[in-house]
């Protein structure tokens, strides 16, 4: 009886290892500085921008200093913290025809690779999605108030900042060209990732989409 007993338990082994990794992913930020310059450019911009009134009677001076912010955030979340926080990177380049091609690239998953953690990923996607839609209540703001002047500053926030927000999608979904199809299949999925974490998977920079 005693042998018998030990030959049903011994094949039974815990592994913790999983347990630990998906909790390691679920608390902590990798990629600490990439984490905070993806939030520090796009919040410095909406910043200075609601409050520069306030330091500085230089309309020129303000201008230059919120573009400048935008310029910097814009390359650094198209170059940088894309591709270490969630493993997407995309561009757009011109052919010798003329044409352009919208270029994407995932990260290519593996044992030995540093994953991002779900906390970075849900930084990357809020930062990304909440400041276009900040600056897109500035320009109905800079509309009705009649400060004109601002205008081609908030369009040019919004330009930058939904150039990246439109880039990253389609890199998320595969390249996929329709915007409908992709809006909605990317919101079932951050709707599907926030209520059941631990099931969703990204994908893994290997496949490169062009169109």
């Amino acid at each position: 009886m005693k042998q018998a007993l030990v030959d049903d338990t011994e094949d039974v082994s815990l592994d913790f290892g999983n347990e630990e990794e998906l909790a390691f992913r679920k608390a902590k930020i990798r990629h600490p500085l990439a984490t905070f310059f993806h939030l520090f450019f796009r919040v410095s911009a909406i910043v200075t921008y609601m409050c520069c009134d306030w330091f500085s009677r230089s309309f020129v001076g303000c201008f230059v200093t919120v573009l400048l912010l935008l310029s910097l955030d814009f390359w650094s979340v198209k170059n940088v913290t894309g591709r270490l926080m969630v493993g997407l990177r995309w561009w757009n380049q011109i052919d010798e025809d003329g044409k352009s091609h919208w270029v994407f690239e995932a990260r290519k998953v593996s044992p030995n690779a540093i994953v991002a953690t779900e906390a970075e990923a849900r930084i990357f996607w809020l930062g990304l999605i909440i400041c276009p839609v900040i600056w897109i209540v500035f320009f109905f703001s800079t509309l009705f108030s009649l400060k004109l002047k601002w205008l081609a500053l908030v369009i040019a926030g919004i330009s930058l900042q939904a150039a990246n927000l439109y880039g990253y999608i389609l890199c998320k979904m595969g390249g996929e060209s329709d915007l409908s199809k992709v809006t909605a299949s990317f919101l079932s999925q951050t709707v599907f990732q926030t209520v059941c974490p631990g099931d969703f998977q990204k994908p893994g920079l290997e496949e490169i989409h062009q169109h």
